[in-house]
């Protein structure tokens, strides 16, 4: 509240018109509540990364050990081939 009189003080004094300057103040508290993100939004997205970050390690570790038993297993077959 104190940035809202702050800047109505600041309008009125280089001669905005009261109803412009009212109007400039709800404007402004319009976009602080609808665009700008508070601490609670930061904190839940944070959470969400570190649990979508989790569930990739996890299929990531999975897909490689897939891939290295694939490979250890054609380099077996190979070896077998070859002898």
């Amino acid at each position: 509240m104190k940035m809202d009189l702050a800047l109505y003080q600041a309008l009125i004094s280089i001669n905005v018109p009261e109803p412009k300057a009212n109007a400039v103040i709800e404007a402004l508290e319009s976009d602080m509540l609808t665009l700008l993100s508070t601490k609670s939004d930061i904190a839940n997205l944070e959470h969400r990364l570190t649990t979508e970050i989790a569930k990739a390690d996890v299929r990531l570790t999975i897909r490689m050990g897939v891939i290295t038993s694939a490979a250890v297993g054609i380099i077996l077959a190979a070896m077998k081939l070859i002898h």
